[in-house]
């Protein structure tokens, strides 16, 4: 049986889960997350606690047991408290700035990046060179930090680009000096 997957979720005051077969919807504070799990993992609400568990041990895996208890974990967290990644831009002349939702990233290039903040996301610049990406979804927020790292990389041997809070760069020495 997986360890993960026979934790049960415990379900913050202010958060209504309604389950329908295989279909989860979670509301709180911040919005709704609903999401279809394999008919191989069944859902159950027991008073404030949600429980996974496998249909018949013979079918389905414990990693599947366990991957649908962390995906409705998220759900729960996510509505009630929420997800966030932080990013920050290194390089002489990098910066960002908010244009109303939208991102405006000066990246080296010969024009600005305009990075579109998709729904139920967004985005907080607390000085010029740091990035904070809000949401609900861990999967949406996760996916719009790796997008906007994406514009411009960490590079190996001066450390210029966009990376996460407290990522280690592996620099590299570049040409040695005879």
């Amino acid at each position: 049986m997986s360890r993960i997957g026979k934790m049960p979720v415990q379900v913050p005051a202010g958060v209504t889960v309604t389950i329908e077969g295989a279909r989860v919807s979670v509301k709180g504070g911040r919005g709704e997350l609903s999401r279809t799990f394999s008919d191989l993992v069944q859902i159950k609400k027991e008073g404030d606690e949600l429980i996974v568990s496998r249909v018949d041990d013979s079918t389905g895996s414990n990693a599947q047991q366990g991957l649908t208890r962390t995906l409705v974990h998220n759900m729960v967290v996510g509505v009630s408290e929420g997800f966030e990644k932080k990013l920050e831009l290194a390089g002489v002349g990098y910066r960002a700035a908010l244009k109303g939702k939208d991102l405006d990233l000066s990246l080296g290039y010969s024009h600005p990046v305009i990075y579109a903040a998709p729904h139920d996301i967004s985005f907080e610049v607390p000085d010029n060179t740091h990035i904070t990406v809000k949401g609900i979804s861990k999967e949406q927020v996760g996916q719009v930090a790796a997008e906007i790292r994406m514009k411009r990389p960490p590079e190996p041997y001066k450390g210029k680009g966009i990376h996460y809070a407290g990522e280690h760069i592996r620099r590299k020495l570049g040409k040695a000096a005879k």
